[in-house]
């Protein structure tokens, strides 16, 4: 570079540094507008070798992260000083020593955060960046500010990707509609996460993505006549009841336009809503309410609204504090209007999300000390740490990215939780013990079953027991992360305890086969059954599938393996038995999709050739059905970003743990209290569930009927014993 070059360059870098400071949302003090200027000093003379892939010097991608972060995230100067130095430690000499040494103790905490993500991005052997999401996401612990300096790094980079190879560019995009948009929405960054998804369009289907901007750009000036002839009605009459206000138009984006095109099955012209209206008026606190719902009175006189489509999140904020009334109004030419009406307040926080939210909330002297509320609300979704990556993501995202219902306790108090819980997910989200032992609900004083959906204004109230577990169907009705850990958990425990029990079982047994009681006995076992472990053996013995018959075989084989063995001498196992024995000791055998658990033609995907007990899920293809593919695939973050209508749940289960339905035909002679000694009887047993039970008594003989569902033969076997013992019981036969 020329002189005048390198002249014109540092001038620009300068006014760029200046520009940082009069944008910040925060007002600066000396002592802040020192620590800031120490840090840009420091990150010019870090990078100053260095340039970006467009040519221009690498500086000016620190001071654009630290924009975003004083201007569209608001955050302190702490965090601007961390955003200039972010990459520092990662790309040049610096040390987190040296930061500490310089900055102190905060600003190194949250740059050595940053830097942990950057190494994390860079390390080619982990295939899945939802690995590294949930990696990301541990150093919460260390400050939360770690992940929103992320967020306006991310940002900056999709800005800058045209001069990017096209792959790389596909893989960030696919990454940032995956990962990091949905965290923007949590944290209450709209404006952010919409240019997030926009810019993710442009370079996952450029060719949509310019359609549809060329489009909005085509109706733009029909468009603002519309919007200036609505905002003349209103505006006139705002004017007569002396508000302060103002009213803007904004179109909506081009990614939530993509989403209706392909949910509805409509084109761009049939889409109704482009755009929505924002009002935002000044007001005391004490009256934004009155305000709010005065200017909704004002809009409904003029245009008639749909009575559905009523938002009212002033009297129920949303978890990330969002506040405003929502309405949509039949406008002229028979178009509806989206109408968002704002204080002034409530629009700092929809832009700036949690930092403005902390700054009326508690002042801006104790923001810092009331991060732990927010931090504790997305801590809840790392609870279950060993969960599959992609599951990971996938249910932390169901926590960030769901819409919201808002429910009542019995006391009247109220919750809000995504759309889509059951009253499980409300259960767990009172207590854990709480959810543990729910054995029923009641929505609105109506009893209903743990999988129904729960709407916004229900009241409900959970049942308990001190004798409930909870089983694998729980599962299916949980939907947020919490429920879904904690019931995992709970079946974990359960698993090991009857697996304790086995345990026992089979050292009886093997006694009274004169069998010896062995690690080398277990092994062999554990072989015969083709399991996979010592304690699937034990929680089979425990629940009766492997019983006295089975054992005997077993032994049987023992005693032919150990005549063959004599014959033969010890021979070394080829390479061919090897792979064998790892196949044969695999226990699921059987691929299901969907919460209904289908049995569905499929093929196994061969960028990863998943092999049964991985982790899968399902991709409904055009053209050759369904293919399953491992979690871990390369693959998986872009069909999972792009393509997430088709993809169905997928798990391999093991056949013999399937449950059954058996129906049980009683008779005999009918006494007081029988239907009680029997229904007692088969509660008692932990392996049975009751679903149907019917009786019919004449001249003191009765018929009765029951359907079970048990986990194999033998327990029912034994029930059946069980209940023929019951005095009055003549007959008990399976139908």
């Amino acid at each position: 570079m020329t002189e005048q070059e390198i002249s014109i360059e540092n001038k620009k870098i300068a006014q760029e540094y200046k520009e940082l400071l009069r944008i910040s949302y925060r007002a600066l003090s000396d002592d802040d507008k020192i620590l800031i200027r120490k840090a840009f000093e420091t990150a010019v003379d870090a990078h100053k070798d260095q340039r970006r892939k467009s040519g221009e010097a690498y500086i000016f991608h620190p001071i654009a992260v630290a924009k975003i972060v004083a201007s569209e995230i608001g955050l302190d100067a702490t965090s601007i000083a961390a955003a200039l130095l972010h990459d520092v430690v990662e790309d040049t000499d610096f040390t987190l020593q040296d930061m500490e040494d310089m900055f102190g103790v905060v600003v190194a905490r949250i740059v050595e955060g940053l830097t942990k993500i950057s190494h994390l991005e860079h390390d080619k052997d982990v295939s899945l960046q939802a690995e590294n999401f949930r990696k990301m996401l541990l150093t919460l612990n260390d400050d939360i500010r770690v992940i929103i300096i992320k967020i306006a790094d991310r940002l900056h980079n999709m800005q800058t990707m045209d001069s990017m190879r096209e792959d790389k560019q596909v893989k960030i995009a696919s990454e940032t509609l995956y990962i990091y948009a949905p965290l923007a929405h949590r944290i209450g960054l709209y404006n952010i996460k919409t240019e997030l998804e926009d810019l993710s369009l442009k370079y996952t289907e450029p060719d949509i993505y310019k359609n549809i901007l060329n489009k909005i750009k085509d109706s733009k000036e029909e468009q603002d006549l519309y919007i200036k002839d609505f905002s003349k009605v209103i505006a006139d009459t705002l004017d007569k009841e002396n508000l302060a206000y103002e009213i803007k138009g904004r179109p909506k984006s081009i990614f939530s336009i993509r989403k209706k095109i392909l949910k509805q099955n409509v084109t761009f012209d049939e889409i109704y809503d482009k755009f929505a209206i924002r009002i935002i008026y000044k007001s005391s606190p004490e009256e934004e309410k009155f305000l709010a719902w005065k200017i909704y009175s004002i809009v409904t006189d003029h245009f008639r609204p749909n009575p559905i489509r009523l938002r009212d999140w002033i009297s129920s904020p949303k978890s990330t504090g969002y506040e405003a009334l929502h309405i949509t109004v039949m406008g002229p030419k028979g178009r509806w209007v989206e109408v968002q009406i704002r204080s002034e307040r409530m629009n700092e926080i929809a832009e700036k999300g949690y930092a403005a939210h902390y700054k009326y909330k508690h002042g801006a002297k104790q923001e810092d000390e009331n991060l732990e509320q927010w931090l504790n609300k997305l801590q809840e979704a790392l609870e279950n740490s060993e969960a599959n990556a992609v599951d990971f993501v996938e249910q932390f995202k169901l926590n960030l990215y769901s819409k919201e219902i808002f429910v009542f306790t019995p006391k009247g108090d109220l919750k809000s939780l995504p759309k889509g819980s059951s009253p499980l997910d409300f259960a767990f989200s009172i207590h854990t013990e709480i959810g543990l032992k729910t054995r029923g609900a009641k929505v609105n004083g109506k009893l209903v079953p743990l999988s129904h959906k729960l709407k916004s204004g229900d009241q409900v109230d959970i049942i308990t027991s001190e004798n409930i577990k909870p089983n694998n169907n729980w599962l299916d009705y949980a939907n947020t992360a919490r429920a879904k850990s904690k019931i995992k958990n709970a079946l974990k425990e359960e698993r090991k305890k009857l697996a304790e029990e086995g345990k026992a079982i089979l050292a009886r047994k093997l006694r009274s086969l004169k069998v010896p009681y062995s690690k080398q006995t277990i092994n062999e076992l554990v072989k015969f059954f083709k399991l996979k472990t010592s304690l699937d053996l034990f929680y089979r013995v425990g629940i009766g599938t492997i019983d006295n018959i089975a054992l005997k075989q077993y032994n049987a084989s023992r005693s032919n393996a150990l005549v063959s063995f004599f014959k033969n001498k010890i021979r070394k196992p080829s390479i061919s038995e090897d792979l064998n024995k790892e196949e044969i000791t695999t226990n699921f055998d059987l691929l299901v999709f969907g919460k209904e658990e289908d049995k569905l033609e499929y093929k196994l995907a061969n960028c990863c050739n998943p092999i049964p007990g991985d982790p899968v899920f399902g991709f409904v293809t055009v053209n050759e059905g369904i293919k399953v593919h491992k979690k871990d695939c390369p693959n998986a973050i872009q069909l999972q970003s792009n393509y997430a209508y088709r993809i169905i749940s997928a798990k391999w289960i093991d056949s013999s743990q399937e449950e059954f339905r058996a129906v049980i035909n009683l008779n005999g002679l009918d006494n007081l209290g029988l239907v009680s000694e029997i229904t007692k009887e088969i509660s008692n047993n932990l392996h049975v569930n009751m679903r149907n039970i019917s009786f019919d008594s004449h001249d003191s003989v009765f018929q009765g009927k029951i359907t079970v569902i048990v986990k194999n033969k033998t327990i029912l076997k034994k029930l059946m014993t069980r209940l023929k013992k019951i005095n009055g019981i003549d007959k008990v036969t399976r139908e």
